[in-house]
């Protein structure tokens, strides 16, 4: 008899472990594209740190036009959001997800910059090249500017040659 509550009591406990803490919300976003909205938040909020002006310029809400890209509604995600975030296993899967995307596009936003930057310095390089090229003579055979002191050392070398010296 002992044994017959054990297993009913360990049965009991194992069932009601697995009960949801959330319900599922009624229209609840489909984890990738829960995923897509949450990077493209991150991308917003990473630049309102960086550059604070530069949304403040937008008449609009740019949160409201992330989920407007999407066809969410702000109480549908928050509602979908409490859902994920209750499996903390699943939300940090999702989050890691995010992170390796954005690292994967910082490293890509990288090469183009550094690959602009050597086309940049390649094409400073040329320009300078070609100053250089127009500041110098067209002709081949440089002038040499014959002073008056290297003409009478000329005539004095082919008077003592004369004169056999």
């Amino acid at each position: 008899m002992k044994n017959f509550v054990f297993i009913i009591l360990v049965v009991f406990l194992s069932v009601s472990c697995k009960k949801e803490l959330v319900k599922e919300p009624a229209k609840l976003i489909e984890k990738d594209k829960m995923i897509d909205i949450i990077y493209d938040l991150s991308l917003l909020e990473a630049i309102k740190y960086q550059q604070p002006l530069s949304l403040d310029s937008v008449a609009s809400n740019p949160t409201k036009f992330i989920f407007k890209k999407y066809k969410v509604d702000s109480l549908q995600f928050a509602q979908s959001n409490i859902y994920y975030a209750a499996d903390y296993d699943s939300y940090k899967e999702m989050f890691d997800e995010i992170n390796a995307r954005l690292d994967r596009e910082k490293k890509s936003t990288e090469k183009k910059l550094k690959a602009e930057e050597k086309k940049e310095k390649a094409k400073k390089a040329a320009e300078a090249k070609k100053k250089n090229l127009n500041e110098t003579p067209k002709d081949s055979v440089k002038k040499k500017v014959i002073k008056k002191a290297d003409i009478d050392s000329i005539k004095r070398k082919r008077s003592l040659q004369h004169k056999g010296l």
